[in-house]
């Protein structure tokens, strides 16, 4: 069975550990559990990390997954500083806004074809 997870990242960045993950098509519970795990093991040696999520022809959640998703947030409200969301889609954006109020990191929606500005938004110092 494919992930709808597709890749993960991680750089040093001038302002600390960036985290990239790219999604694609559902999200489902057993993406979580795939990568979940990795991305908490980078969190036990940071205080903080940046977080980079990309949405390639994203279509969401299963339920399950979003299950998923809000108990990731609630063990980790105050272990992300920045989340950049980049996606190509206006639910999408309207997404980054609802999840602003369940992190205490500053998160900002990018356009794809802002790429660039992203990296660059959650990178900076």
């Amino acid at each position: 069975m494919p992930y709808a997870f597709d890749e993960i990242q991680l750089t040093e960045e001038p302002g600390g550990t960036l985290v990239t993950l790219v999604f694609q098509d559902t999200l489902k519970k057993e993406d979580y559990e795939y990568f979940v795990p990795q991305v908490e093991k980078i969190m036990e040696s940071r205080d903080k990390i940046r977080m980079l999520i990309q949405l390639k022809d994203f279509k969401g959640w299963s339920a399950g997954a979003l299950w998923e998703e809000t108990k990731f947030g609630a063990r980790h409200f105050t272990d992300i500083d920045r989340l950049a969301i980049v996606g190509d889609k206006a639910w999408e954006k309207t997404m980054a806004g609802f999840i602003a109020p369940f992190t205490g990191a500053e998160v900002k929606y990018f356009d794809m074809m802002d790429l660039h500005l992203a990296k660059g938004w959650v990178s900076q110092p």
